[in-house]
């Protein structure tokens, strides 16, 4: 059974004053928005993406801000191993000795069809980098949320995680993959660790990845990635301690389901 709560939220200016963040995604969409968020809230983000160019540009935004300098890697999850994972993970420890705070945001969408015309290929890929590379990247980077005194780990979910729906194919698998992940994730860690662990479901938004299934769909009748933020925030700083094993929605006041 799973009771809801619901509260309004805004995120004082330094709630993560001196947090270290690391962003996967963070080049476009709500990865971006998010990287600028916890920036503007005294994070130094480090931003991870494949383009090269779009980590550039939310780097020089947060730069000519104001807000700490943030660091730039440049991964292509979808072709990444786990040593690309580890690399990262070392070059962290080396920089800045550990994480404050991990969101998993990076995903990859495909048009809706039946299950049974999926090609292997995209089944593939979808598993790969919705569900196989948050796992091996969140591995790699447990002993540096370790050493943070009070680390958050979030998953990006998505309700085609958290229900069955018909034509969602690989991408609903691997959110429900994602879901079980975070609860087995806040379970081990929960007993040998302060890190808190939970999965954020952004919803419908303007975003690219969302016009891949829905290509038809107006994007000005969505909210924009900026405008979800506030869950971001609440689940980076330290007013979500002792909020773990949860599912947050990003939409309409900060909203999470405590399941029994």
């Amino acid at each position: 059974m799973n009771d809801m709560k619901t509260f309004a939220y805004k995120a004082p200016a330094e709630l993560l004053k001196d947090k270290i963040i690391l962003v996967t995604g963070a080049g476009a969409g709500l990865g971006r928005a998010a990287a600028l968020a916890y920036a503007h809230h005294g994070a130094t983000v480090l931003l991870l993406g494949r383009t090269e160019a779009k980590l550039e540009k939310v780097y020089d935004e947060i730069t000519t801000s104001g807000a700490p300098e943030p660091a730039m890697f440049v991964l292509d999850l979808e072709k990444a191993d786990e040593n690309d994972c580890n690399e990262v993970a070392n070059i962290i420890a080396t920089e800045f000795g550990r994480l404050d705070g991990l969101l998993n945001n990076v995903g990859l969408f495909a048009p809706i069809v039946p299950l049974e015309h999926h090609s292997l290929e995209t089944w593939n890929r979808l598993l790969k980098v919705n569900l196989t590379s948050t796992f091996m990247l969140t591995r790699s980077c447990l002993p540096l949320l370790r050493a943070a005194p009070r680390a958050s780990l979030v998953f990006t979910s998505s309700t085609a995680g958290r229900m069955v729906r018909a034509y969602w194919g690989a991408y609903a698998i691997a959110k429900h993959g994602v879901e079980t992940m975070m609860q087995i994730f806040h379970e081990e860690l929960g007993t040998t660790s302060g890190i808190r662990v939970n999965s954020l479901n952004p919803g419908p938004c303007a975003t690219a990845l969302r016009r891949v299934g829905f290509p038809s769909e107006d994007p000005s009748t969505l909210p924009k990635p900026e405008e979800l933020m506030p869950v971001y925030l609440f689940l980076m700083g330290d007013d979500s301690i002792g909020e773990s094993g949860k599912q947050f929605e990003a939409q309409g006041p900060i909203t999470l389901y405590e399941t029994d």
